[in-house]
């Protein structure tokens, strides 16, 4: 059960990166007024339709209207407050007018037929600021201490003592050493032995009348 819920977490968190994946780099399409569309007096005010919805770089704007009956007009906010058509960036009157954000910062719409801008028909956004994963270094941070400065001196370690190697490391290098001790002692017991037994025999001799 467990297993089943780690996976089901997995799944999910999967499909949240994906879709933050798909949305920045194809965007939403929102359609301007849902079902009435870009009209005249609309139910609710396209301001207050955009404050309840977030726009990002790479979202679309649809504006449904009927075509030769009205467009859009992409102006400046100075335009915007005013209903000025005299000057638009851009001019939007195919009937099914698609508006791609670009860029972030503030967008203005308005009706080009006369009277309808100033009877509500005006559309100003807000495209959220893309996020850039950077880290900035701020140059009022105080530099980095030296390590050198900041760490006590340290007393130099004394020097150790060697320990003689085992036998068995002993056995392993290359330059094995002479054994002297054992030679010498293995001579001093034969020595030892032959002089008992020299007088050993003598003494026979001596005994049996040699």
């Amino acid at each position: 059960m467990e297993h089943q819920m780690n996976l089901l977490t997995s799944f999910g968190l999967l499909f949240i990166i994906s879709a933050g994946f798909f949305r920045s780099c194809y965007g939403y399409t929102f359609h301007v007024g849902g079902k009435n569309g870009w009209v005249i007096d609309p139910r609710e005010s396209y301001n207050h339709w955009a404050e309840r919805n977030r726009f990002q770089v790479n979202d679309t704007l649809v504006f449904k209207y009927k075509k030769g009956m009205d467009s859009v007009l992409v102006v400046n906010e100075e335009a915007y407050h005013n209903c000025n058509k005299t000057d638009p960036k851009e001019t939007l009157n195919d009937g099914y007018s698609a508006f791609i954000f670009t860029r972030s910062g503030p967008f203005f719409f308005i009706s080009g037929h006369d009277g309808k801008c100033e009877n509500g028909e005006k559309l100003w956004i807000v495209v959220m600021a893309v996020s850039h994963r950077t880290h900035i270094v701020h140059s009022t941070a105080a530099p980095p201490t030296p390590a050198s400065a900041t760490l006590p001196p340290t007393t130099p370690a004394p020097p150790k003592t060697a320990s003689a190697p085992m036998p068995s490391a002993m056995l392993q290098g290359t330059d094995k050493p002479k054994m002297h001790a054992p030679a010498l002692a293995t001579s001093g017991v034969a020595s030892t032995a032959f002089g008992g037994w020299v007088g050993l025999i003598l003494g026979l001799g001596l005994v049996l009348g040699f």
